[in-house]
């Protein structure tokens, strides 16, 4: 029987450090995107050309998972990474120039925001639908035959619990009761299908019994409900117990992809009167956990750290062109 974890107020403070520092991000990376893709929005322009999925209103996901996670342990991504990336530990300079396409970028720029890959931090994600499950799974079989205590951890939407590759890996991480901890996003939208329209059941965490699995379900987007969900997951799977699955009810602030007219959603009136993050801090700040100087402290810290990102970024050389073909393709690469 795993123990369950008991929150203190400087985890309280630390969730909400972190997600401030993701905000900051993601409101930066939107203001770079956008800056030379005026008057008309031209999807291949500027300095960051191509689609952009920003997780603003997710934060208490990312926030609530990397709290129980260390470096040696592994996360998969979906293709709206940025904010369980930062709350993973990834190198903010490294991962700011992969999104501008810099050499020096996780990548060397040749991924870009929906394939970033850290092998320092043992993170990774894909803008293939389902597609970080069973790396995952190879993950953590490869920790529980090395003997050790390390967990993987598979973030992914609720569009994608309808995919086969959702199922499959479910079903072995079971089989081989594998350390393992699933994570479902439910913001409701997948790109612009509502959830009513797509899944049959209320709530994917019910499809954990058909898998032998304990399945929870975090409403209200609680960045404390997913602290503990996750902390309960993580230590039944280090302890040797197996997988679990989690779904939280989270928040798309924004659209799908920047440039999305949204005209689809019909929740949108309500949308930024549940923003996580001023509801945290509020809260925070009622029960004495923050100060006004400390939310101000944060929020300048949270700035200074993106701000020399996006300037590390900027400042970075783009690849020659010479080397298209160089650490892509296995003869680029002998070349």
């Amino acid at each position: 029987m795993v123990d369950r974890p008991t929150l203190t107020n400087q985890d309280r403070l630390d969730l909400f450090t972190t997600m401030v520092l993701i905000r900051t991000y993601e409101e930066a990376i939107l203001r770079e995107y956008h800056a030379d893709k005026s008057p008309g929005f031209d999807i291949g322009a500027g300095l960051v050309p191509g689609e952009m999925h920003l997780s603003a209103g997710q934060e208490p996901v990312a926030a609530g998972i990397g709290a129980h996670l260390t470096a040696d342990d592994a996360l998969t991504a979906t293709h709206r990474p940025h904010h369980v990336a930062i709350a993973h530990g990834i190198d903010l300079n490294a991962m700011t120039a992969e999104i501008f396409g810099r050499e020096t970028g996780l990548g060397r720029g040749r991924g870009g925001h929906m394939h970033l890959f850290d092998p320092a931090t043992h993170f990774s994600c894909s803008g293939i639908i389902a597609e970080g499950l069973p790396p995952a799974l190879g993950q953590a079989f490869a920790f529980q035959r090395a003997g050790t205590d390390r967990v993987a951890v598979a973030v992914t939407g609720e569009g994608a619990a309808n995919q086969g590759a959702f199922h499959e890996s479910l079903n072995l991480a079971a089989l081989w009761k594998l350390p393992v901890v699933f994570v479902v996003e439910d913001n409701d939208w997948g790109i612009s299908v509502s959830r009513s329209a797509s899944t049959a059941i209320a709530s994917n965490a019910e499809r954990a019994a058909s898998y032998g699995m304990p399945g929870v379900r975090v409403e209200d987007n609680s960045v404390e409900g997913v602290w503990e969900a996750v902390g309960e997951a993580v230590g039944r799977a280090r302890a040797g117990d197996g997988p679990s699955l989690i779904e939280v009810h989270t928040l798309r602030l924004w659209g799908h992809f920047e440039g999305d007219a949204q005209g689809y959603r019909s929740d949108l009136e309500g949308v930024p009167g549940r923003d996580p993050i001023p509801t945290y801090r509020d809260r925070l700040l009622q029960t004495g956990v923050l100060t006004e100087g400390d939310v101000s402290a944060i929020e300048i810290d949270a700035s200074h750290r993106v701000e020399e990102a996006i300037a590390f970024a900027k400042a970075s050389p783009t690849p020659d062109p010479a080397d298209a073909l160089a650490f892509v393709f296995a003869e680029g690469a002998r070349a």
